[in-house]
């Protein structure tokens, strides 16, 4: 029987002799893009002959289920059981995709063929999220073919419409909750801070989309005839936006102000970096007193996604008759959820924009999620991680985004873990989209680490039962 360091040789062989390139460049060629409806086939496929055979030669048992709502995709659900008294870990992914945009890639390359340049590869999925459930599943293999066992219990649901917005997916686990019941979510999405450092997540923000309009009269009216008599829509509204907000963005509305960044996870968020591998960030946006990540991490944010009034393509002599915003609020724990619109109501009613209406947009609030960064599980992995990595993982109570992890940590009531293998310069979403392979090396260590780890009994019975207040030493 080999030890950790054996599983993390096999782990590293993986990624250096070639077999991460094999196996994600057939999960890459599956053309699973949810948002398109002719696609559908490929998301049973994607199942069927993706992961199946992945699954099967590493002893678990699989169901493929149909969607409760039509509009979405099927789900997997697997098992492997070694022992009615050791911990059940429960891993999720998603193998849809969002459209390739073929075209638009650089160099003519085809989304759905895996293109290695340089330390890069690229195709859609290698980024979100087909490489993380993939290096998540072969962390397993490692382990189990090192030890000959894992040492826990493993469940894994991998859902086929999370880039539409989860169609159906709270009520299949809820009425899958005995087939889904485990001790900790442990699953992997988003990005890294910083390409060469890991990072645990816990949860995430919610958000809610909304419209804000004035509604004064049918069409326009000739602006030199009618200016200066009419009230401006446009204006109007521009002024009830900028209520909203102060010039620099920082939020208005008492009621979106949280009351959840506590000195310690202002403590924990002040100076961990933000901004890796993507846009300059405007240091003088946003809370005065606050530093980049408690803004993006342990706050609301206010954003205009779109406005407009009148023709934009085409501007006339004219004062238009309506105006109209799209709006979003990104919001933590401690926001009251079925208070952000009613709140922005009594806000711009003590304004006097009596004329300015709200509506909410047809998709569903996302709920803001959080396990205590210092919970047994978290503290766990951070100290799984540092040491396989050599390095101490950024941990954040949330990401800045959302994930559905809503269903993990109130339907099924676990506690939740996130230890993404992306990195923000991944152009996920957009043509190009890659991983690193440096990133892909360390993350598929730090996995394999974590669940030889969490094969280790004694260690998961100490550290779960803190008897021990450095923790941390423990793993180290």
């Amino acid at each position: 029987m080999g030890n950790r360091n054996n599983a993390l040789e096999l782990a590293a062989n993986w990624v250096e002799t070639g077999g991460l390139e094999t196996n994600l460049a057939h999960l890459v060629s599956i053309e699973s893009e949810s948002q398109r409806p002719e696609s559908r086939g490929e998301l049973d496929r994607y199942l069927n002959n993706g992961l199946l055979p992945i699954l099967d030669r590493l002893g678990f048992i699989t169901t493929v289920h149909e969607n409760p709502d039509p509009s979405g995709g099927p789900f997997l659900i697997a098992h492997r059981h070694e022992g009615d008294d050791l911990q059940t870990i429960l891993n999720y992914g998603h193998g849809d995709v969002v459209e390739g945009q073929r075209g638009r890639w650089q160099d003519g390359m085809d989304p759905f063929a895996l293109t290695r340049n340089g330390d890069r590869l690229y195709g859609r999925g290698t980024a979100d999220n087909k490489i993380q459930h993939l290096i998540n599943l072969m962390a397993l293999e490692f382990v189990i073919s090192a030890r000959g066992k894992l040492g826990f219990n493993v469940k894994l649901l991998i859902e086929m419409g999370e880039e539409v917005g989860s169609p159906g997916l709270e009520e299949f686990v809820l009425a899958n909750r005995a087939q889904l019941a485990a001790n900790v979510l442990i699953a992997s999405d988003g990005p890294r801070l910083q390409p060469d450092t890991p990072t645990v997540f816990t949860g995430s923000r919610g958000a809610i989309n909304f419209t804000l309009s004035v509604e004064l009269r049918e069409g326009a009216n000739h602006s030199g005839n009618w200016g200066g008599l009419l009230a401006d829509p446009a204006m109007i509204l521009a002024h009830a936006l900028a209520s909203i907000t102060d010039a620099r963005g920082r939020i208005l509305v008492p009621e979106w102000r949280p009351d959840s960044l506590t000195p310690e996870i202002s403590a924990m968020l002040r100076d961990l970096p933000v901004g890796g591998g993507g846009s300059e960030i405007d240091p003088n946006w946003g809370e005065m007193d606050q530093m980049p990540a408690e803004r993006v991490f342990g706050w609301n944010s206010f954003t205009i996604l779109a406005q407009e009034s009148g023709v934009p393509d085409a501007p006339q002599n004219a004062i238009s008759g309506s105006a109209r915003a799209t709006c979003q609020l990104r919001f933590v724990v401690g926001t009251v959820e079925e208070d952000i619109l009613p709140a922005l109501r009594r806000h711009l009613d003590r304004g006097d924009f009596e004329t300015v209406t709200i509506g909410q947009s047809n998709e569903a609030i996302a709920p803001a999620t959080r396990l205590d960064p210092n919970s047994p599980w978290a503290k766990f992995t951070a100290a799984s991680l540092a040491k396989t990595s050599g390095k101490d993982p950024h941990v954040l109570p949330n990401l800045g985004g959302f994930i559905p992890n809503h269903v993990f940590s109130q339907t099924l009531g676990l506690p939740t873990i996130w230890v993404p293998h992306s990195y923000a310069g991944c152009s996920q979403h957009a043509p190009n989209e890659h991983i690193l392979l440096p990133v892909t090396l360390d993350a598929v260590r730090c996995m394999t680490g974590l669940f030889w780890d969490i094969g280790d009994a004694e260690l998961v019975a100490q550290v779960l039962g803190l008897r021990k207040p450095d923790f941390p030493d423990t793993i180290r």
